[in-house]
């Protein structure tokens, strides 16, 4: 299949603890350009983000935005620091003999010491956000893709529709060729006549000056070569894949050729084809800019 390099895939999950959306856009680009923002806490996820979405898209300017909304209170914990609250009490005791004074410290007392309680937060249970943030991931690519597949169908249909009436041009340069040389032939045959007269004509002179215009014009391989361009293009449209740089690529051999073909015209309708098939190439390259 054809793929279009422009694309939007969006979905969202939402669970007792959270809500994580997802959101893909992309335009055409020469290669592949991956722009993630995400909350801090899923920095740690970026690498493996990456390598998936590189199983999906293989081109175009990329960017990703990815939106976290925790419903759950700040999971924290409180630790007891029981050895350090014995040495406490240890020092308070050693305190109260040494200055004859009544140790009357309560709990309350000695919880306000420093680091008897702390207050520490639970660690991220980061394979259960790893597994939300991978299922959410990959189906906001996978719907991405689909509107990727969508626009680039449309796209093959038509350009296999502007190849084959590129295709009828060709023929026409084709057909026309010979009876350029066929018109050049009997106008030099006339004008030859009407200078000589009653003068006999050398026929093998005119056959040298017939030869001669004709290798001069003569776009045979040309048009070979552009319709085997052609060809191999409606090829890797119909086998689709990722071709979008191999189509370019063609589509600047077909322009060379229609080039050539237009300098070595001396017919007016033959030129006249040549232009409209430089016209049609133009167009046929500037929709593959956007066929990843």
């Amino acid at each position: 299949m054809i793929k279009s390099m422009t694309g939007f895939g969006r979905y969202e999950a939402v669970t007792d603890e959270c809500k994580l959306s997802v959101e893909i856009k992309a335009v055409n680009h020469r290669y592949l350009d991956l722009s993630i923002k995400m909350p801090k806490k899923f920095n740690y996820f970026e690498a493996a983000m990456r390598t998936l979405l590189k199983d999906y898209i293989q081109r175009g300017k990329v960017d990703v935005f990815i939106t976290y909304e925790d419903y759950t209170e700040e999971q924290v914990s409180l630790k007891y620091n029981s050895s350090l609250a014995a040495e406490y009490m240890e020092k308070f005791e050693a305190m109260a003999a040494q200055f004859g004074i009544k140790n009357d410290i309560t709990v309350a007392a000695l919880a306000r010491c420093p680091e008897v309680l702390i207050m520490e937060q639970v660690p991220e249970d980061e394979d259960r956000i790893w597994a939300l943030l991978e299922d959410v991931l990959k189906k906001a690519a996978e719907g991405f893709v689909d509107t990727r597949v969508r626009e680039g169908e449309n796209l093959k249909k038509d350009l296999l529709g502007k190849l084959d009436s590129m295709l009828s041009l060709v023929d026409y340069i084709e057909e026309r060729s010979p009876i350029v040389i066929d018109e050049y032939r009997r106008k030099l045959e006339d004008k030859v006549k009407e200078l000589l007269r009653n003068s006999s004509i050398d026929d093998a002179r005119i056959l040298t000056e017939v030869t001669i215009f004709a290798d001069k014009i003569c776009v045979d391989e040309e048009t070979v070569r552009l319709r085997s361009h052609i060809e191999g293009m409606k090829k890797e449209l119909t086998e689709g894949g990722s071709v979008g740089r191999k189509l370019d690529f063609i589509a600047q051999e077909m322009n060379r050729e229609s080039n050539t073909i237009l300098s070595k015209s001396s017919d007016l309708e033959i030129s006249d084809r040549a232009v409209i098939l430089k016209t049609e190439i133009e167009k046929v390259r500037e929709q593959i800019q956007n066929i990843e």
